[in-house]
């Protein structure tokens, strides 16, 4: 077996800073979206996939691949999110196994009245304390780490102003 590649000193200075940043700008978000809008982050990420997508619809599996999650995983928020109106779906005539993923009026309601405070905790915990060039910096290294780590990155669903 090979010798670990450990990390040197500033390798380790950043990996620790960029757990104690990931946690914290989380834990943030999940606070500010379960106390306003009674849903976990990843159910919001589904409400504004669906949202940006073409009359508000998406297949299941365009919509895996869009918020990183698992088939699995996405179909069980899917069912939560069908369950309280905000979403629901349908199935694909051409593809008996394929399901289609559609905002309802209900869910968009809810986007619209959870997106303020979603985008100013973002703001507060992100880009307030970001430079122009940092931020710009961020999306680099973000971007460089979602192609490299998962190599599902889709820099159109993301793109860089």
């Amino acid at each position: 077996m090979a010798e670990p590649r450990w990390l040197n000193e500033q390798e380790q200075q950043a990996w620790r800073a960029f757990i104690a940043a990931q946690r914290v700008v989380n834990g943030r978000i999940e606070q500010q979206l379960q106390r306003d809008a009674g849903m976990p982050h990843t159910y919001f990420e589904i409400l504004v996939r669906l949202s940006d997508a073409a009359d508000g619809r998406l297949r299941m599996s365009e919509l895996a691949v869009s918020t990183l999650g698992s088939r699995s995983r996405l179909s069980h928020a899917v069912n939560r999110l069908e369950q309280v109106g905000w979403v629901r779906r349908e199935g694909i005539e051409s593809d008996r196994r394929g399901q289609v993923a559609i905002l309802t009026d209900a869910g968009r309601q809810k986007l619209k009245e959870t997106a303020p405070g979603h985008v100013e905790t973002v703001r507060s915990s992100v880009f307030d304390a970001l430079s122009e060039e940092q931020v710009e910096q961020l999306y680099d290294i973000c971007a460089t780490l979602a192609r490299h780590s998962g190599g599902t990155y889709d820099s159109a669903s993301w793109e860089k102003r």
